[in-house]
């Protein structure tokens, strides 16, 4: 498999649509709770400042993606904010790490000073450690600040980068 991350393309909205879905499906991660239809995904997706996909550029395969934003406006508008997501089957080969360092580089390009997660669930163990070891540092912990598919709260860690 070689993965290449890159802006993504009106084509390769479905695929993005059944990874993000996927995620959202599973309760676990992502705030939403609703998925998003062909037509909601593409306003979704060209909403955000910056969308990059991680191609398997020997199929053609889509295997995860991000969204960046901004986190706030105003005197606040230099902070960014994403959003990641790895096909279930495709998750342990370290896709999500080559999608994060290429969305430090996009949020610095794209004119942003720090990228902020809001809400980091604490039981991802495998996305935190990645956070830490590219040098992001965690703000604190906010008590059940997430609520699971399954209905019980789980603290959320807020990290942060300067880009």
């Amino acid at each position: 498999m070689i993965v290449k991350i890159r802006k993504y393309r009106e084509t390769d909205i479905p695929a993005m649509l059944y990874i993000w879905n996927e995620v959202v499906e599973e309760g676990i991660a992502f705030p939403q709770e609703e998925v998003l239809t062909e037509t909601t995904g593409k306003e979704f997706f060209g909403d955000q400042s910056y969308c990059g996909v991680a191609e398997d550029t020997q199929t053609g395969e889509i295997l995860g993606l991000y969204i960046l934003h901004p986190n706030n406006v105003g005197r606040c508008g230099h902070i960014c904010n994403a959003s990641y997501a790895v096909s279930a089957k495709n998750r342990g080969v370290h896709i999500g790490e080559k999608l994060v360092q290429d969305c430090i580089r996009q949020a610095r390009d794209n004119g942003f000073k720090i990228l902020q997660f809001n809400a980091v669930v604490a039981s991802n163990i495998h996305a935190r450690h990645l956070y830490e070891r590219i040098g992001f540092r965690q703000l604190g912990t906010i008590p059940k600040g997430f609520r699971l598919k399954n209905g019980q709260y789980e603290d959320i860690c807020p990290y942060y980068i300067e880009v």
